[in-house]
């Protein structure tokens, strides 16, 4: 696999279904070779838990800076190509795209290699297969962990030690695969939906940064679910 695309994210959660995506990080090799990359930090319409700030470093005041979700993913779509993804744990990043993709009407169907499978295949005796772990296993340098595009280039640097290693001995494992996972459509959320969550939070004078216009449809209704289950029913 000589041209490929080293994939990372950052998100605000870690379901596709609930969570969205606040920053993408990628590298396009060719040839054995950086090429060309991609960064952007992305406006999530919502708050970013607390956790994931101090995780992350990207803030809430970053992030409304970032840009729009839908131009950035067409754009990252874009410099992908027809191209394979390379990640640790790639599934994870690939199932966040796919749903945001298949949300806007788009297709994303993609082969990977996965860095994860590949140390748990050939390192089984290490304590643990994270990135961090793996980066000092093979002394690589990670300035800025839990950041896309860093992560992505140590991603790229593991792929790089691991192939060196191993390539001969087990090269199944890096070859590329299909990456799986089935993804709904999901609808935008509906006007009764809207104006039934704006005079929820007025009833129960609930504060939220989260941009109803941005929700699905599904999304709105759990969110409904959740007041009606804490605060109750607004009483006429």
């Amino acid at each position: 696999m000589n041209s490929y695309v080293v994939l990372d994210l950052e998100t605000t959660g870690l379901r596709p279904e609930t969570d969205r995506i606040l920053e993408i990080g990628a590298l396009k090799i060719e040839d054995g070779h950086v090429a060309k990359q991609y960064s952007v930090l992305i406006n999530p319409q919502m708050q970013i838990p607390y956790g994931v700030q101090n995780l992350t470093g990207i803030t809430q005041a970053m992030a409304e800076k970032g840009e729009d979700a839908e131009k950035a993913l067409r754009d990252f779509l874009e410099f992908c190509g027809n191209l394979p993804l390379l990640g640790h744990n790639i599934l994870f990043d690939y199932s966040f795209v796919k749903h945001m993709a298949v949300g806007m009407g788009l297709k994303f169907e993609k082969d990977g290699v996965d860095t994860l499978k590949i140390a748990r295949k050939t390192l089984p005796d290490l304590g643990s297969r994270s990135l961090e772990f793996l980066c000092r296993h093979y002394h690589i340098q990670q300035e800025h962990a839990h950041r896309a595009m860093d992560d992505a280039r140590c991603t790229w640097q593991l792929f790089q030690c691991l192939q060196e290693e191993f390539g001969e001995a087990c090269p199944e494992v890096f070859l590329p695969g299909k990456l799986i996972c089935h993804v709904k459509k999901q609808t935008p959320v509906t006007n009764s939906q809207k104006l039934y969550l704006n005079d929820l939070l007025k009833y129960h004078r609930i504060d939220t940064d989260i941009k109803i216009e941005s929700l699905t449809k599904s999304e709105a209704s759990r969110m409904i679910d959740h007041i009606i289950l804490q605060y109750g029913r607004i009483k006429r």
